[in-house]
């Protein structure tokens, strides 16, 4: 669920103009899965550009003040949303933790990586959504470390079917600043895309573990 229209307008806008997400219908990208994708988003990109990360950074903090209440900790994601997720925390006021994707091997092996009390209430900062599992075992470290989630606010999710299942299956509150459907719909009225190209991209998003397949 996005937080609200316009920011999800907005963002997207912004994202599509620094090619944080590019769009290539008719010559798809393959993703680290080996799904074959007319869509790649790489939201790394907002830390380079100062206006944009600052926009990134106040609609965050706004938001999830007003969606989830002033929490106590921000978690982010190793790695994509560390640097986003220390801006959103230095602007609330707040400590701020990291969640690596597994624990290390070596020293104290933390999954966890910050000063995490038992009983606080965490909001977890993402970059990007897809199926939401690796985001979720992010939730599943926190919660074995004692954190009372609070939900996950995440710059762009592709509003895949089975990531809707996953967070509910969690019983995790995701809200992101933008989605799939906001991104088409300004893309093509912005001239990124035409409307042909659009049907093609809703294709994709229906099955995207398969899109693409027959044709190669």
């Amino acid at each position: 669920m996005i937080f609200n229209k316009d920011t999800a307008e907005k963002t997207a806008e912004l994202l599509l103009q620094i090619n944080a997400i590019k769009l290539n219908p008719e010559n798809p990208f393959t993703w680290a899965s080996g799904w074959k994708s007319p869509i790649y988003c790489d939201n790394r990109l907002i830390l380079s550009f100062p206006s944009i990360r600052n926009y990134v950074r106040d609609e965050f903090a706004k938001n999830i003040e007003k969606q989830f209440g002033k929490p106590d900790v921000i978690a982010g994601v190793a790695t994509g949303a560390i640097g986003i997720g220390i801006l959103v925390a230095e602007s609330l006021g707040l400590p701020f933790v990291y969640v690596r994707p597994e624990a290390k091997k070596h020293g104290r092996q933390n999954q966890v990586e910050g000063f995490l009390q038992k009983g606080q209430n965490v909001v977890v900062v993402e970059d990007l959504i897809s199926t939401g599992n690796s985001s979720l075992l992010a939730v599943e470290a926190l919660r074995n470390e004692g954190a009372n989630i609070k939900g996950m606010a995440a710059i762009f999710t592709y509003g895949f079917n089975v990531a809707e299942e996953n967070f509910k299956n969690a019983n995790i509150d995701l809200y992101t600043l933008s989605n799939y459907e906001n991104l088409l719909d300004l893309a093509v009225q912005k001239q990124y895309i035409t409307e042909e190209q659009q049907s093609t991209l809703l294709e994709w998003n229906e099955s995207p573990s398969t899109w693409g397949k027959e044709e190669e």
